[in-house]
């Protein structure tokens, strides 16, 4: 099919401009995707309490962990198939799209079953106790209902890049924003107290049912894009591959959930419910702006993915200089955003409680060093695992979040107390982009960038 004059194409030449109109429909997407949480967050803290949030916050990192072998496969596999359209075998590439999703959708199915087991036991663990424990386990059973969906979303929102249609997973996740922001604002402030909790949860779920079937459908039918669902078979081989490629962005998922149980633990030793709550409002908007990292590099590693299996080095070479520009860009104007409207964002979702409020801001201040940061290690990560070199992606993400952080959010506090635990992301993103920095030079000459 010819493609018209403004339509970019992986095989492209990617100026800045180009690189910006490629890549925004899948930040979009991926700030989209974020808003679920942020949402209920917003309504169940004003309308439900602030214990129903702390509840949220505590047990949503078990919800995300289940959910990222979605992001795994997607990222995994975008490689792969996008690799393999560049080396001129795209019924083999409809073939490797096709084993992913199903396997997703069956993975999905069994975590869903394994979550509504083991959630009490998850909750009681982390410390969670009488009413937040209660609250815990409501909002997470109700929102294992949709897990399945919300691994499709996550992996189509890597797929839609490499099938040319990043717009279409745009309007596909703004359609699961936007019911989610509706079924809340309906169910959350006109249910009665004892059931808004609930309301907030079954919100989520349907968003996220919005979020993986459209996709599901629209990929399954015959459509204009480079991939569709047809037959496949099992090839153990390509799915190791894929998961080994995606190792980076499981690790990345699986140890920052890790490390938010961690944080939570300490806040609850050093500030209690308030620290637990003001952790929840700077996550929120921490999400919205790694969103923005991460879609960045989401939208661009079929790019990276099609010109590497091509073997086109320049091009290689043009991406990566301009892609850390950048990025060097969003994180100077992301600093400076959550530096200005940190009282703001505090009064927004805890303004009803003045200490709560006060500690939210003081900490948001301090956590906003990072974003001057982060993006460099998220884009390294996620630009190795599109050269299909998932053991140094993985190493990247797996030091970043789980050593790094996880050791600086248990050691600081001994000596900065409280605020040692919001100086922690700091601290460790300054590590991983020194050690980010230093894989990119090492592995230059292998790969040819």
């Amino acid at each position: 099919m010819p493609r018209t004059k403004d339509q970019i194409q992986l095989s492209d030449h990617f100026t800045y401009r180009r690189l910006l109109r490629f890549t925004l429909p899948s930040i979009a997407t991926m700030i989209f995707t974020s808003i679920y949480g942020i949402v209920d967050g917003f309504f169940v803290s004003n309308f439900a309490g602030k214990t129903a949030f702390a509840a949220v916050n505590f047990i949503l990192p078990v919800i995300m962990i289940l959910s990222t072998v979605g992001f795994m496969m997607g990222t995994g596999g975008t490689a792969i198939v996008s690799r393999t359209f560049g080396e001129g075998k795209p019924k083999k590439a409809i073939e490797y799209f096709s084993l992913f999703v199903y396997t997703t959708l069956i993975a999905g199915v069994l975590f869903m079953l394994l979550g509504m087991i083991l959630i009490p036991f998850a909750a009681s663990a982390l410390g969670a106790k009488g009413k937040m424990l209660e609250d815990a386990v409501l909002y997470g059973r109700i929102s294992l209902i949709s897990l399945p969906f919300y691994m499709l979303q996550l992996l189509f929102q890597s797929f839609f890049v490499t099938a040319e249609k990043p717009r279409l997973g745009l309007v596909t996740s703004v359609s699961a924003g936007m019911t989610n922001i509706i079924l809340d604002a309906v169910l959350v402030i006109s249910l009665p107290m004892e059931y808004k909790l609930a309301g907030a949860a079954i919100a989520t779920a349907l968003g996220e049912f919005v979020g993986g079937g459209i996709p599901l459908i629209y990929f399954a039918r015959k459509n204009s894009s480079t991939l569709r669902l047809g037959r496949t078979r099992f090839c153990g081989r390509i799915l190791g591959e894929a998961c080994v490629n995606g190792s980076s962005e499981f690790m990345s998922n699986v140890s920052m959930n890790i490390v938010a149980m961690l944080y939570n633990l300490q806040l609850l030793k050093y500030a209690g419910e308030n620290g637990i709550a003001a952790y929840g409002v700077i996550m929120y908007v921490s999400l919205i702006f790694a969103s923005s990292f991460i879609g960045y590099s989401v939208g661009v590693s079929p790019v990276i993915g099609y010109h590497y299996g091509a073997d086109n080095r320049g091009e290689l070479h043009n991406l990566l200089r301009r892609s850390l520009r950048i990025i060097i860009c969003f994180a100077l104007s992301m600093f400076a955003l959550a530096e200005l409207t940190a009282p703001l964002i505090a009064r927004i979702f805890v303004g009803y409680d003045p200490e709560l409020s006060a500690m939210t801001v003081s900490a948001f201040r301090i956590y906003a060093f990072a974003y001057l940061l982060m993006g460099f290690s998220i884009f390294g990560s996620g630009f190795f695992t599109s050269l299909s070199d998932g053991v140094t992606s993985a190493l990247i993400s797996f030091l970043r979040t789980l050593v790094f952080e996880g050791g600086s959010v248990l050691l600081l506090p001994l000596v900065l107390g409280v605020n040692g635990i919001w100086s922690a992301i700091v601290v460790a993103e300054t590590m991983a982009v020194l050690l980010t920095f230093l894989f990119m030079k090492i592995k230059q000459k292998r790969f040819g960038y």
